[in-house]
Protein backbone atom coordinates (compact mmCIF):
# COMPACT_ATOMS: atom_id res chain seq x y z
CA UNK A 1 0.00 0.00 0.00
CA UNK A 2 1.55 3.38 -1.23
CA UNK A 3 2.36 6.06 1.90
CA UNK A 4 -0.83 8.60 0.47
CA UNK A 5 -3.32 5.36 0.52
CA UNK A 6 -2.24 4.18 3.81
CA UNK A 7 -2.89 7.47 5.42
CA UNK A 8 -6.38 8.19 3.71
CA UNK A 9 -7.66 4.80 5.08
CA UNK A 10 -6.38 5.71 8.76
CA UNK A 11 -7.76 9.08 8.83
CA UNK A 12 -10.65 7.96 6.99
CA UNK A 13 -10.93 4.81 9.86
CA UNK A 14 -10.32 7.69 12.93
CA UNK A 15 -13.35 9.33 11.98
CA UNK A 16 -16.01 8.07 14.24
CA UNK A 17 -13.82 7.95 17.34
CA UNK A 18 -13.00 11.88 16.45
CA UNK A 19 -10.96 11.96 13.54
CA UNK A 20 -6.74 11.99 13.73
CA UNK A 21 -5.78 14.49 16.23
CA UNK A 22 -1.78 13.32 17.06
CA UNK A 23 1.28 11.92 15.06
CA UNK A 24 4.32 10.95 17.18
CA UNK A 25 7.27 10.16 15.86
CA UNK A 26 9.67 7.06 17.38
CA UNK A 27 12.88 5.68 17.16
CA UNK A 28 16.51 6.27 18.46
CA UNK A 29 19.80 7.60 17.66
CA UNK A 30 20.15 7.92 13.88
CA UNK A 31 16.75 6.73 13.31
CA UNK A 32 15.55 9.30 15.50
CA UNK A 33 17.09 12.34 13.72
CA UNK A 34 15.91 10.89 10.69
CA UNK A 35 12.23 12.26 11.52
CA UNK A 36 13.61 15.88 11.84
CA UNK A 37 12.21 16.21 8.38
CA UNK A 38 8.99 15.25 9.22
CA UNK A 39 8.71 17.24 12.41
CA UNK A 40 10.11 20.58 11.18
CA UNK A 41 7.41 19.93 8.08
CA UNK A 42 4.35 19.58 10.28
CA UNK A 43 5.56 22.28 12.82
CA UNK A 44 5.32 24.64 9.68
CA UNK A 45 2.22 23.59 8.07
CA UNK A 46 0.08 21.46 10.09
CA UNK A 47 -2.74 23.25 12.10
CA UNK A 48 -5.34 20.66 12.59
CA UNK A 49 -2.92 17.69 14.14
CA UNK A 50 -0.53 18.15 16.97
CA UNK A 51 3.13 16.50 16.30
CA UNK A 52 5.82 15.32 18.28
CA UNK A 53 9.70 13.49 17.71
CA UNK A 54 10.10 11.84 21.34
CA UNK A 55 13.03 8.55 21.47
CA UNK A 56 12.22 5.64 22.12
CA UNK A 57 12.99 4.84 25.50
CA UNK A 58 11.61 8.36 26.85
CA UNK A 59 8.23 7.41 24.99
CA UNK A 60 8.63 3.77 26.76
CA UNK A 61 8.94 5.18 30.02
CA UNK A 62 7.14 8.54 29.58
CA UNK A 63 4.77 8.54 26.93
CA UNK A 64 2.93 12.12 26.11
CA UNK A 65 -0.36 11.73 27.57
CA UNK A 66 -2.10 12.68 23.82
CA UNK A 67 -1.21 9.32 23.16
CA UNK A 68 -4.34 7.64 22.54
CA UNK A 69 -7.12 6.03 19.67
CA UNK A 70 -6.47 9.74 17.77
CA UNK A 71 -2.43 9.26 17.07
CA UNK A 72 -0.74 7.94 14.52
CA UNK A 73 2.67 6.47 15.71
CA UNK A 74 5.54 6.08 13.28
CA UNK A 75 8.21 3.94 14.71
CA UNK A 76 11.53 3.72 13.02
CA UNK A 77 14.20 1.36 13.34
CA UNK A 78 16.30 -1.08 10.34
CA UNK A 79 16.10 -4.01 12.55
CA UNK A 80 14.55 -3.77 15.40
CA UNK A 81 16.32 -1.97 18.20
CA UNK A 82 14.89 -3.68 21.43
CA UNK A 83 14.17 -0.15 23.02
CA UNK A 84 11.92 0.92 20.05
CA UNK A 85 9.99 -2.38 19.90
CA UNK A 86 9.11 -1.70 23.67
CA UNK A 87 8.32 1.96 22.55
CA UNK A 88 5.84 0.10 19.62
CA UNK A 89 3.91 -2.26 22.73
CA UNK A 90 3.25 1.18 24.61
CA UNK A 91 2.45 2.69 21.54
CA UNK A 92 -0.47 -0.35 20.57
CA UNK A 93 -1.35 -0.31 24.44
CA UNK A 94 -2.17 3.43 24.54
CA UNK A 95 -4.59 2.80 21.34
CA UNK A 96 -2.20 4.17 18.49
CA UNK A 97 -2.29 3.12 15.40
CA UNK A 98 1.28 2.28 15.09
CA UNK A 99 3.50 2.15 11.12
CA UNK A 100 7.05 0.93 11.63
CA UNK A 101 9.49 2.11 9.09
CA UNK A 102 12.29 -0.85 8.70
CA UNK A 103 14.79 -2.23 6.79
CA UNK A 104 14.71 -5.97 7.60
CA UNK A 105 11.91 -7.26 9.61
CA UNK A 106 11.81 -8.29 13.30
CA UNK A 107 9.81 -7.96 16.11
CA UNK A 108 9.20 -4.04 15.41
CA UNK A 109 7.34 -4.84 12.03
CA UNK A 110 5.40 -7.87 14.25
CA UNK A 111 3.98 -5.20 16.95
CA UNK A 112 3.01 -2.40 14.38
CA UNK A 113 -0.23 -2.16 12.81
CA UNK A 114 1.06 -1.20 9.14
CA UNK A 115 4.51 -1.54 7.55
CA UNK A 116 6.66 0.62 5.45
CA UNK A 117 10.10 -0.49 4.23
CA UNK A 118 12.37 1.46 3.29
CA UNK A 119 16.16 2.18 1.75
CA UNK A 120 18.73 2.88 3.74
CA UNK A 121 21.05 6.05 2.82
CA UNK A 122 24.29 3.90 2.77
CA UNK A 123 23.02 2.88 -0.62
CA UNK A 124 24.42 5.50 -3.50
CA UNK A 125 21.80 3.49 -5.64
CA UNK A 126 19.01 3.74 -3.25
CA UNK A 127 16.22 6.38 -3.76
CA UNK A 128 16.93 9.33 -1.11
CA UNK A 129 13.63 10.29 -1.19
CA UNK A 130 12.80 6.45 0.11
CA UNK A 131 14.69 6.12 2.99
CA UNK A 132 13.26 6.82 6.98
CA UNK A 133 13.63 10.37 6.48
CA UNK A 134 11.98 10.62 2.85
CA UNK A 135 9.22 8.61 3.74
CA UNK A 136 8.60 9.45 6.84
CA UNK A 137 8.56 13.04 5.03
CA UNK A 138 6.04 11.94 2.32
CA UNK A 139 3.68 10.42 5.55
CA UNK A 140 3.65 13.85 7.03
CA UNK A 141 3.07 15.62 4.23
CA UNK A 142 0.21 13.22 3.51
CA UNK A 143 -1.13 13.60 7.02
CA UNK A 144 -1.61 17.13 6.44
CA UNK A 145 -2.95 17.02 3.13
CA UNK A 146 -5.54 14.93 3.61
CA UNK A 147 -6.67 16.45 7.31
CA UNK A 148 -6.88 19.84 6.19
CA UNK A 149 -4.86 20.38 2.81
CA UNK A 150 -1.81 21.37 1.72
CA UNK A 151 -1.67 23.46 -1.31
CA UNK A 152 2.06 22.52 -2.04
CA UNK A 153 1.43 18.94 -1.94
CA UNK A 154 1.83 18.81 -6.12
CA UNK A 155 5.04 20.12 -5.58
CA UNK A 156 6.54 18.31 -3.03
CA UNK A 157 5.83 15.01 -4.57
CA UNK A 158 7.62 16.68 -7.86
CA UNK A 159 10.54 17.37 -5.67
CA UNK A 160 10.71 13.70 -4.65
CA UNK A 161 11.60 12.32 -7.73
CA UNK A 162 14.45 15.03 -8.37
CA UNK A 163 16.17 14.27 -4.71
CA UNK A 164 18.17 11.34 -6.31
CA UNK A 165 19.66 12.85 -8.82
CA UNK A 166 20.38 15.93 -6.99
CA UNK A 167 22.35 13.36 -4.55
CA UNK A 168 24.09 11.64 -7.40
CA UNK A 169 25.51 15.07 -9.14
CA UNK A 170 26.50 16.50 -5.66
CA UNK A 171 27.91 13.32 -4.54
CA UNK A 172 29.99 13.93 -7.35
CA UNK A 173 30.76 17.36 -6.51
CA UNK A 174 31.49 17.05 -2.99
CA UNK A 175 34.29 13.82 -3.35
CA UNK A 176 37.21 16.27 -4.09
CA UNK A 177 36.25 18.94 -1.09
CA UNK A 178 35.58 16.04 1.30
CA UNK A 179 39.12 14.53 0.72
CA UNK A 180 40.72 17.67 1.30
CA UNK A 181 38.60 19.35 4.27
CA UNK A 182 39.40 15.35 6.16
CA UNK A 183 43.13 15.75 4.95
CA UNK A 184 42.84 19.55 6.78
CA UNK A 185 41.44 18.20 10.28
CA UNK A 186 42.37 14.80 10.04
CA UNK A 187 44.93 15.09 13.58
CA UNK A 188 41.58 17.20 15.38
CA UNK A 189 40.37 16.03 18.52
CA UNK A 190 37.37 18.03 18.40
CA UNK A 191 35.03 19.16 14.94
CA UNK A 192 31.73 21.17 16.03
CA UNK A 193 28.88 21.22 13.78
CA UNK A 194 27.01 24.27 13.62
CA UNK A 195 22.69 23.98 11.16
CA UNK A 196 19.87 25.36 11.92
CA UNK A 197 15.94 25.12 10.44
CA UNK A 198 15.69 22.11 8.53
CA UNK A 199 19.11 21.24 8.26
CA UNK A 200 19.69 20.57 12.22
CA UNK A 201 18.77 16.84 11.89
CA UNK A 202 21.39 16.53 9.41
CA UNK A 203 24.01 17.82 11.64
CA UNK A 204 22.91 16.42 14.52
CA UNK A 205 23.21 12.77 13.35
CA UNK A 206 26.60 13.85 11.50
CA UNK A 207 27.94 14.37 14.68
CA UNK A 208 25.79 11.88 16.47
CA UNK A 209 26.14 9.42 14.14
CA UNK A 210 28.82 9.82 12.20
CA UNK A 211 31.55 11.74 13.61
CA UNK A 212 31.25 10.48 17.56
CA UNK A 213 29.91 6.78 16.95
CA UNK A 214 32.12 5.78 13.61
CA UNK A 215 34.82 7.73 14.22
CA UNK A 216 35.28 8.30 18.22
CA UNK A 217 36.45 12.27 17.25
CA UNK A 218 33.91 14.60 19.91
CA UNK A 219 31.80 16.57 18.05
CA UNK A 220 29.57 19.07 19.67
CA UNK A 221 26.09 20.38 17.48
CA UNK A 222 24.83 23.46 18.23
CA UNK A 223 21.77 25.24 16.29
CA UNK A 224 23.46 28.09 14.36
CA UNK A 225 20.21 30.41 15.98
CA UNK A 226 21.59 29.60 19.36
CA UNK A 227 24.97 29.57 18.68
CA UNK A 228 25.09 33.29 20.49
CA UNK A 229 23.49 32.32 23.20
CA UNK A 230 26.49 30.73 24.80
CA UNK A 231 28.41 28.29 22.52
CA UNK A 232 30.22 31.11 20.67
CA UNK A 233 32.19 31.23 23.50
CA UNK A 234 34.56 28.12 22.51
CA UNK A 235 35.66 29.94 19.31
CA UNK A 236 39.47 30.42 18.42
CA UNK A 237 41.75 29.89 15.64
CA UNK A 238 42.15 26.21 16.45
CA UNK A 239 38.99 25.22 15.97
CA UNK A 240 37.48 22.96 13.58
CA UNK A 241 34.22 23.76 12.25
CA UNK A 242 31.86 22.61 10.13
CA UNK A 243 28.50 24.66 8.87
CA UNK A 244 25.72 23.51 7.32
CA UNK A 245 23.77 26.65 5.13
CA UNK A 246 20.27 26.00 5.02
CA UNK A 247 18.10 26.72 2.13
CA UNK A 248 14.88 27.95 3.53
CA UNK A 249 13.80 30.65 6.54
CA UNK A 250 17.00 30.04 8.90
CA UNK A 251 19.27 30.96 6.32
CA UNK A 252 19.82 34.08 7.92
CA UNK A 253 21.32 32.56 11.22
CA UNK A 254 23.71 30.13 9.42
CA UNK A 255 25.02 33.58 7.42
CA UNK A 256 24.90 35.41 11.04
CA UNK A 257 27.30 32.41 12.00
CA UNK A 258 29.80 32.13 9.34
CA UNK A 259 30.58 36.35 9.37
CA UNK A 260 31.91 35.53 12.81
CA UNK A 261 33.25 32.32 12.22
CA UNK A 262 35.58 34.49 9.59
CA UNK A 263 36.28 36.91 11.69
CA UNK A 264 37.08 34.97 14.89
CA UNK A 265 37.99 31.34 14.13
CA UNK A 266 40.83 30.33 11.94
CA UNK A 267 41.27 28.38 8.60
CA UNK A 268 39.66 25.31 10.01
CA UNK A 269 35.90 26.46 8.89
CA UNK A 270 33.80 24.32 6.49
CA UNK A 271 30.97 25.74 4.88
CA UNK A 272 28.89 23.16 2.89
CA UNK A 273 25.54 25.49 1.34
CA UNK A 274 22.53 23.40 0.26
CA UNK A 275 22.08 25.47 -2.59
CA UNK A 276 25.50 24.83 -3.77
CA UNK A 277 24.33 20.99 -3.44
CA UNK A 278 21.88 21.55 -6.19
CA UNK A 279 18.57 22.24 -3.59
CA UNK A 280 17.57 25.18 -5.53
CA UNK A 281 16.49 23.34 -8.37
CA UNK A 282 13.58 22.56 -6.20
CA UNK A 283 10.76 24.98 -6.81
CA UNK A 284 11.17 27.47 -3.86
CA UNK A 285 7.53 26.31 -2.56
CA UNK A 286 8.70 23.32 -1.01
CA UNK A 287 12.94 22.87 -1.35
CA UNK A 288 13.28 23.90 2.58
CA UNK A 289 11.50 20.77 3.46
CA UNK A 290 14.22 18.38 1.54
CA UNK A 291 17.42 20.09 2.94
CA UNK A 292 17.46 17.07 5.52
CA UNK A 293 16.83 14.45 2.13
CA UNK A 294 19.74 16.03 0.67
CA UNK A 295 22.80 16.89 3.51
CA UNK A 296 22.31 13.43 5.63
CA UNK A 297 23.27 11.14 2.65
CA UNK A 298 26.43 13.72 1.57
CA UNK A 299 27.88 13.65 4.78
CA UNK A 300 27.36 10.00 5.99
CA UNK A 301 28.41 8.81 2.29
CA UNK A 302 30.68 11.41 1.36
CA UNK A 303 32.05 13.18 4.37
CA UNK A 304 32.62 10.89 6.75
CA UNK A 305 33.99 8.29 4.56
CA UNK A 306 36.62 10.51 3.98
CA UNK A 307 37.38 11.42 7.61
CA UNK A 308 37.40 7.79 8.14
CA UNK A 309 40.62 7.22 5.10
CA UNK A 310 42.33 10.77 6.52
CA UNK A 311 42.64 9.62 10.00
CA UNK A 312 43.17 5.82 9.03
CA UNK A 313 39.75 4.81 11.57
CA UNK A 314 37.65 2.19 10.25
CA UNK A 315 33.86 3.70 10.74
CA UNK A 316 32.83 -0.07 10.84
CA UNK A 317 34.31 -0.22 14.08
CA UNK A 318 32.73 0.41 17.84
CA UNK A 319 34.39 0.39 21.12
CA UNK A 320 30.91 -0.52 23.42
CA UNK A 321 28.27 -1.03 20.38
CA UNK A 322 27.50 -4.43 19.83
CA UNK A 323 30.07 -5.77 22.14
CA UNK A 324 29.41 -5.07 25.62
CA UNK A 325 25.72 -5.44 28.03
CA UNK A 326 24.41 -1.25 27.58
Amino acid sequence: MEIRELIEKIVKEMEEKGGLKNVVWVAAGGSNDGHYAAQYFMDRESTAVRSQMITSSEFEFAAPKCVGENTIAVITSMRGTKETIEAAKVAKELGAVTISQYVDESGLTEVCDYNVQYGSIWEDDEDQGRTNAGNALRIAMAIVDVTEGYKNYTDAMDAFEKIQPAYVRAREYCRPLAKKWADQVKDEKTITVLASGPAYGSGHIFSTCNILEMLQIQSPTFNSCDFFHGPFEITDKNGAFFLLVADGRTRKADERAITFLKKYAGEKVYILDAKELGLDNLKDSVSEYFNHLLFTPILNNVYMKALSEATGIDYTTRRYMWKVEY
